[in-house]
């Protein structure tokens, strides 16, 4: 009688090899899959950059607000909206751009809809409107009339570069005004001596470490910093009063009494009368605005319009904006090409000295992290 001799079961050693065999080639694939995606986003995006897609090679398209269609003289809308900050304003600066090179534009309106922004970005952005205003020889860019118009709210640095306009109009419940500088400088020695942490800080310059996080400032390094954000301020002033010559320093700087408003005693107890000045940092609506002189008079956007053709004597006219054009490098990848969200947050994150509405500065910096 024969006798079968039971076949070996396979070895459970071989089918665990052939298994991680299995998924590391798989996993291999995907990862290269991925990659070789991503080099072609970017090989993309780096292209596409440099071609004519990209908005600083062409002109910006225009859309029709008001006026007569036909009309070939121009009223142009240009729109600053957000915070005023370094790597923000490429829009903005190539609105004023084309309209100081278009002929046909004979007047402009700057739209703001801005809390301020940082005192450097502002600064430069009002030095362009007022070339913008007063004409360009180098370039051959005549002078323009200039209406600015406030949106829902134009604060600080809003105001800062709407000073240069010969009118300003603002609407009834506008925010304005916070005329002032300030700076934040975040300090974490308490969290470091609770948890034990300990950093040396090594410095060529007696307070080249001023403003650190790891240390409180001495009265030498806050009077330091103080002098820099009054200097700012003088600035400001300044500002104000050679666009608008009856606000004054003093005039600025002079004192009001202020009576609160309270609809209904039965809800709260009666406040006591105030004291407050035009530039003292804090916001105003746009009524009161008006009442101060620091705005001009209460109207919308197709009254600033008006206005602007009126100074530009044309009976007949177009109102146009400039619509902000997508290139084929925010279409792929929804995202600037040029920076990345940890280079935004080392920005947003930086001290510095800001004409803004304190009360947007979280607002501002979270989305200068996560605007694309």
């Amino acid at each position: 009688m024969n006798s079968t001799t039971p076949s070996t079961p396979p070895s459970a050693t071989g089918h665990s090899s052939l298994s991680w065999i299995g998924c590391a080639f798989a996993f291999s694939l995907a990862f290269n899959f991925i990659a070789v995606c991503l080099l072609i986003l970017a090989c993309a995006g780096l292209l596409l950059r440099e071609t004519s897609f990209s908005d600083d090679t062409h002109n910006l398209s225009e859309k029709y607000l008001v006026g007569s269609r036909t009309a070939r003289n121009r009223v142009a809308v240009v729109r600053l909206d957000g915070v005023i900050m370094e790597g923000m304003l490429s829009h903005v600066h190539k609105q004023i751009e084309q309209a100081a090179s278009d002929n046909d534009v004979k007047s402009v309106v700057l739209r703001v809809n801005s809390p301020g922004g940082t005192i450097t970005a502002s600064d430069d952005l009002y030095r362009r409107i007022l070339k913008l205003r007063d004409g360009d020889p180098l370039h051959n860019h005549p002078a323009k009339p200039l209406v600015t118009s406030f949106g829902s709210i134009a604060a600080s640095g809003g105001y800062y570069v709407a000073a240069p306009a010969q009118l300003i109009l603002a609407e009834p419940r506008t925010i304005t005004g916070s005329i002032g500088v300030y700076g934040s400088f975040p300090n974490v020695q308490k969290l470091a001596d609770t948890y034990g942490a300990t950093f040396t800080t090594i410095k060529a310059g007696e307070i080249k470490d001023m403003g650190g996080m790891f240390k409180e400032m001495t009265p030498r390094e806050r009077q330091v910093i103080q002098d820099q954000i009054d200097d700012a301020y003088v600035r400001f002033l300044d500002i104000i009063e050679k666009g608008r010559p009856k606000l004054t320093k003093a005039v600025m700087l002079e004192r009001f009494r202020v009576s609160p408003i309270n609809p209904d005693l039965r809800v709260r107890p009666a406040a006591e009368p105030y004291e407050r000045y035009r530039a003292d940092g804090g916001v105003f609506n746009g009524s009161k605005a008006k009442d101060l002189g620091l705005v001009d008079s209460i109207g919308f956007l197709e009254d600033a319009v008006q206005e602007a053709a009126k100074l530009a004597g044309l009976s007949e006219y177009r109102g146009i904006e400039y619509l902000k054009p997508k290139n084929l490098t925010d279409i792929l990848l929804n995202a600037r090409a040029s920076s990345t969200p940890w280079d935004s947050l080392q920005a947003t994150m930086s001290p510095r000295l800001w004409y803004l509405d304190p009360s947007h500065e979280l607002a501002v910096r979270l989305s200068r992290v996560t605007t694309p």
